[in-house]
């Protein structure tokens, strides 16, 4: 399976230096976020495939105005091509904004998704828009990961984690996919390629 991952940043490789063709061939595209509606359109159009999404801390409108042709996976297990993905977009709080969240506000998300984490066995696929704490974030409070994520990732073991907000170009070695356990994590930062069998 091949699976197109974008985040934060518009790829002009996909977009605006677009050549037709160049979006065959994927079977899924996962966006963690801080995206414009009309990018993920675009994706979903010239794809074909499923788009799947969270919201970014930025994304305060997609909750009244969603990308058509796209499935949002807040708060939910999706199943893709017999993928099981958890969506749970959102930051640290830092300002007031409807997809920001506390420690404790993300853990009773998850907490909420007790049912639906059991009735699939658990997931394959975290897609998240921050990070987990220690893992590929960053100390100050906008881009500090969450702890719960953590704590999802250890009981689970899902084989991919991907998030966005830590922009590749903050500092450097920041890395784009490592590796927890069983767990691949990548940062989809403006967009990564993921094959996977």
């Amino acid at each position: 399976m091949r699976i197109l991952t974008v985040s934060d940043e518009e790829s002009s490789y996909y977009y605006d230096h677009y050549v037709p063709g160049r979006l065959e061939g994927f079977d899924l595209i996962l966006s963690c976020g801080d995206l414009r509606r009309e990018y993920l359109e675009f994706l979903s159009t010239l794809a074909g495939c499923p788009v799947v999404y969270v919201r970014g801390n930025h994304d305060d409108r997609l909750e009244n105005a969603p990308p058509e042709g796209c499935l949002c996976a807040e708060d939910k297990i999706v199943v893709c091509h017999g993928l099981r993905i958890l969506g749970l977009g959102g930051s640290h709080r830092y300002r007031p904004g409807k997809n920001m969240y506390t420690e404790a506000q993300m853990r009773r998300r998850i907490a909420r998704l007790r049912l639906q984490l059991w009735r699939h066995q658990g997931f394959d696929i975290l897609l998240t828009h921050a990070p987990a704490r220690h893992i590929n974030d960053l100390e100050n409070l906008p881009h500090r990961g969450f702890q719960c994520f953590v704590d999802l990732l250890d009981r689970y073991a899902p084989r991919y984690f991907i998030h966005g907000h830590i922009h590749l170009n903050y500092g450097p070695g920041l890395p784009r996919r490592t590796e927890r356990g069983p767990t691949s994590i990548i940062n989809a930062y403006r967009h990564y390629v993921l094959e996977t069998s």
